[in-house]
């Protein structure tokens, strides 16, 4: 259960906000793996990013979820893309203002899909 309670390997802890987007994409079965990775290998093991709490970290997560699409292929894609330079994959999710990642509000997973 969340928050994660292991012995932290990439942390912070996912934001309110990240959880509410991994429910919204993905189905009950692919939530917690979605969670633990984006813990896991999207979080302050990320270079540059040592001290960033789960609020700063809320870009390149929603980042990552956004080039998903609600897929865990595309997800792997986008974890891996983060960890080579998170610098693309902001380019790649639209996110090179600071701010854009606010603004994005994924599709449910069972509704259309987004644009």
């Amino acid at each position: 259960m969340w928050p994660f309670r292991g012995t932290p390997r990439g942390g912070p802890d996912l934001s309110p906000e990240t959880l509410r987007r991994v429910d919204f994409l993905f189905p009950p079965g692919h939530r917690e793996w979605v969670k633990t990775l984006l813990y896991e290998e999207c979080g302050n093991n990320l270079p540059f990013l040592e001290k960033a709490d789960m609020y700063v970290l809320e870009r390149f997560r929603f980042a990552t979820l956004k080039c998903s699409k609600g897929d865990l292929i595309l997800f792997r894609r986008a974890i891996t893309l983060a960890k080579e330079d998170w610098r693309d994959l902001l380019m790649a999710s639209g996110f090179h203002d600071v701010d854009a990642h606010r603004s994005w509000e994924p599709r449910p997973v069972d509704g259309p899909s987004e644009t």
